[in-house]
Protein backbone atom coordinates (compact mmCIF):
# COMPACT_ATOMS: atom_id res chain seq x y z
CA UNK A 1 0.00 0.00 0.00
CA UNK A 2 1.28 3.12 -1.28
CA UNK A 3 2.13 5.81 1.91
CA UNK A 4 0.26 9.59 2.16
CA UNK A 5 3.75 10.61 0.67
CA UNK A 6 4.02 8.60 -2.26
CA UNK A 7 0.51 9.24 -3.25
CA UNK A 8 1.26 12.78 -2.86
CA UNK A 9 4.37 12.39 -4.72
CA UNK A 10 2.19 10.63 -7.63
CA UNK A 11 -0.23 13.42 -7.82
CA UNK A 12 2.02 16.03 -7.36
CA UNK A 13 2.18 16.95 -11.69
CA UNK A 14 -1.46 16.47 -11.47
CA UNK A 15 -2.20 19.00 -8.92
CA UNK A 16 0.17 21.47 -11.07
CA UNK A 17 -2.26 21.43 -13.75
CA UNK A 18 -5.13 21.83 -11.55
CA UNK A 19 -3.61 24.78 -10.07
CA UNK A 20 -3.06 26.03 -13.71
CA UNK A 21 -6.60 25.72 -14.94
CA UNK A 22 -7.55 27.71 -12.02
CA UNK A 23 -4.98 30.21 -12.55
CA UNK A 24 -6.39 30.62 -15.65
CA UNK A 25 -9.77 30.90 -15.40
CA UNK A 26 -9.17 33.19 -12.35
CA UNK A 27 -7.17 35.23 -14.87
CA UNK A 28 -9.59 35.45 -17.78
CA UNK A 29 -12.30 36.79 -14.99
CA UNK A 30 -10.32 39.95 -14.91
CA UNK A 31 -10.31 40.15 -18.52
CA UNK A 32 -14.17 39.72 -19.21
CA UNK A 33 -14.73 41.95 -16.40
CA UNK A 34 -12.52 45.16 -18.07
CA UNK A 35 -14.25 44.32 -21.38
CA UNK A 36 -17.52 42.64 -21.09
CA UNK A 37 -18.13 43.83 -17.55
CA UNK A 38 -18.69 40.46 -16.08
CA UNK A 39 -18.90 39.96 -13.60
CA UNK A 40 -20.00 43.80 -13.20
CA UNK A 41 -17.74 45.72 -11.20
CA UNK A 42 -18.96 49.71 -11.11
CA UNK A 43 -14.76 50.45 -12.09
CA UNK A 44 -15.34 49.13 -15.68
CA UNK A 45 -19.20 49.49 -15.99
CA UNK A 46 -18.18 51.43 -19.59
CA UNK A 47 -15.31 49.02 -20.61
CA UNK A 48 -11.81 49.96 -21.27
CA UNK A 49 -10.38 51.46 -24.49
CA UNK A 50 -9.09 48.44 -26.24
CA UNK A 51 -5.16 50.79 -27.29
CA UNK A 52 -5.04 51.74 -23.38
CA UNK A 53 -2.66 50.27 -20.93
CA UNK A 54 -5.64 48.99 -18.99
CA UNK A 55 -6.92 47.51 -22.46
CA UNK A 56 -3.59 45.92 -22.65
CA UNK A 57 -3.70 44.37 -19.69
CA UNK A 58 -7.08 42.72 -20.31
CA UNK A 59 -5.97 41.54 -23.57
CA UNK A 60 -3.49 39.81 -21.90
CA UNK A 61 -5.80 38.77 -18.88
CA UNK A 62 -8.14 37.50 -21.55
CA UNK A 63 -5.72 35.94 -24.18
CA UNK A 64 -3.12 34.91 -21.85
CA UNK A 65 -5.65 33.47 -18.97
CA UNK A 66 -7.23 31.25 -21.42
CA UNK A 67 -4.01 29.93 -22.84
CA UNK A 68 -2.49 28.87 -19.29
CA UNK A 69 -6.17 27.84 -18.35
CA UNK A 70 -5.59 25.41 -21.98
CA UNK A 71 -1.82 24.25 -21.10
CA UNK A 72 -0.90 25.71 -24.48
CA UNK A 73 2.75 27.71 -25.02
CA UNK A 74 2.45 27.67 -21.29
CA UNK A 75 6.12 28.92 -20.25
CA UNK A 76 6.24 32.12 -22.40
CA UNK A 77 2.75 33.10 -21.81
CA UNK A 78 3.27 32.61 -17.95
CA UNK A 79 6.11 34.33 -18.12
CA UNK A 80 4.77 37.47 -19.74
CA UNK A 81 2.21 37.74 -17.70
CA UNK A 82 4.36 37.70 -14.33
CA UNK A 83 5.43 40.24 -15.98
CA UNK A 84 2.14 42.12 -16.11
CA UNK A 85 1.55 41.58 -12.70
CA UNK A 86 5.03 42.83 -11.57
CA UNK A 87 4.08 46.13 -13.42
CA UNK A 88 0.83 46.03 -11.98
CA UNK A 89 1.77 46.04 -8.80
CA UNK A 90 4.28 48.69 -8.94
CA UNK A 91 2.29 51.43 -10.98
CA UNK A 92 -1.43 50.30 -9.33
CA UNK A 93 -1.01 49.10 -6.04
CA UNK A 94 2.93 50.00 -4.25
CA UNK A 95 2.20 53.83 -4.63
CA UNK A 96 -0.49 53.63 -2.10
CA UNK A 97 1.69 51.41 0.71
CA UNK A 98 4.69 49.79 1.30
CA UNK A 99 2.24 46.79 2.63
CA UNK A 100 0.11 44.38 -0.13
CA UNK A 101 -2.78 44.15 2.90
CA UNK A 102 -3.30 47.77 2.79
CA UNK A 103 -2.78 48.42 -0.82
CA UNK A 104 -4.69 45.40 -1.85
CA UNK A 105 -1.63 43.73 -4.19
CA UNK A 106 -2.14 40.45 -2.89
CA UNK A 107 -3.46 39.48 -5.91
CA UNK A 108 -1.25 40.58 -8.35
CA UNK A 109 1.97 39.66 -6.40
CA UNK A 110 0.42 35.81 -5.89
CA UNK A 111 -0.62 35.72 -9.83
CA UNK A 112 2.91 36.58 -10.24
CA UNK A 113 4.94 34.50 -8.55
CA UNK A 114 2.23 31.54 -9.71
CA UNK A 115 2.87 32.53 -13.29
CA UNK A 116 6.40 32.79 -12.99
CA UNK A 117 6.42 28.70 -11.30
CA UNK A 118 4.75 27.88 -14.02
CA UNK A 119 7.44 29.23 -16.42
CA UNK A 120 9.78 27.16 -14.67
CA UNK A 121 8.05 23.92 -14.51
CA UNK A 122 5.46 23.77 -17.75
CA UNK A 123 1.60 23.05 -18.02
CA UNK A 124 2.01 19.77 -16.12
CA UNK A 125 0.59 16.42 -17.92
CA UNK A 126 -3.16 17.76 -18.29
CA UNK A 127 -2.12 20.27 -21.04
CA UNK A 128 -2.27 21.18 -24.80
CA UNK A 129 1.51 21.33 -24.07
CA UNK A 130 1.47 17.84 -22.98
CA UNK A 131 -0.35 16.50 -25.58
CA UNK A 132 2.02 18.41 -28.66
CA UNK A 133 4.96 16.95 -25.98
CA UNK A 134 6.06 20.34 -24.78
CA UNK A 135 5.42 19.86 -21.78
Amino acid sequence: MASIGQTAIAWAPRMLSVLRVITGLLFVEHGTMKFFNFPPNDMFAGGVELMSLMGLAGILELVGGALIALGLFTRPVAFILAGEMAVAYFMAHAPSSFFPAVNQGEAAIMFCFIFLYLACTGAGPWSADAARGKA
